[in-house]
């Protein structure tokens, strides 16, 4: 993972950030330093971005669950947006949280980002800015120290790379380069509206 960070960092050498966002749990934050450090960025942690919490559930495998909370086990596949184990949230709910910490972001930010998460709050995002239900996050597959890029401009956003790679980056960001060339060849309006990039590992 590190060394995927140390890369990320390297690809993104070039672009002006104005912030890596991560949560406040070891594994995104550590992440977020090494992407930090390299790219001379603020690295920003939020509880709000934390993975899902499966309260009771935590740390057990799905064998051990359907064993354990063999009806809760059966609610979960009734109800997968919906329900929440005991003591933990559910994946609507997760992902209000977190959509919720996107915007805010947006909000208080005017450039390009890196946003460290986790693969269900990754899923999540994905999910709502694709118009897609929270119930459906698993048909997304998220590797780890995989990279999901999110077009901005205004209020309009277009997820150009979802579970991809550093190869996937850099082949996203010469297109970007061509995509600028011809929108200053349009005119002076493309080039007041700027596309801001959101990097999501």
């Amino acid at each position: 993972m590190q060394r995927q960070a140390r890369e990320l960092a390297r690809r993104l050498a070039g672009v002006p950030l104005d912030g890596v966002y991560c949560s406040d749990l070891t594994r995104s934050s550590q992440t977020a330093e090494a992407v930090g450090f390299a790219a001379a960025a603020p690295v920003l942690a939020r509880a709000d971005l934390r993975e899902v919490s499966l309260g009771e559930w935590e740390g057990r495998t799905f064998r051990e669950i359907a064993a354990r909370f063999p009806e809760q086990f059966r609610a979960r596949g009734r109800d997968m947006g919906g329900f929440r184990p005991p003591g933990g949230e559910s994946f609507v709910g997760c992902s209000q949280r977190v959509v919720r910490a996107f915007h805010e972001i947006l909000g208080s930010t005017s450039g390009d980002l890196v946003i460290v998460g986790h693969a269900g709050v990754n899923r999540l995002l994905v999910c709502h800015l694709l118009g897609m239900l929270p119930a459906n996050l698993f048909r997304l597959r998220q590797e780890p120290a995989c990279i999901n890029s999110i077009r901005c401009q205004g209020t309009s956003f277009q997820v150009s790379v979802v579970n991809g790679c550093l190869s996937d980056l850099g082949r996203e960001r010469r297109l970007e380069t061509r995509h600028q060339r011809r929108d200053r060849a349009g005119g002076p309006e493309a080039a007041c509206q700027p596309d801001r990039d959101e990097f999501l590992m």
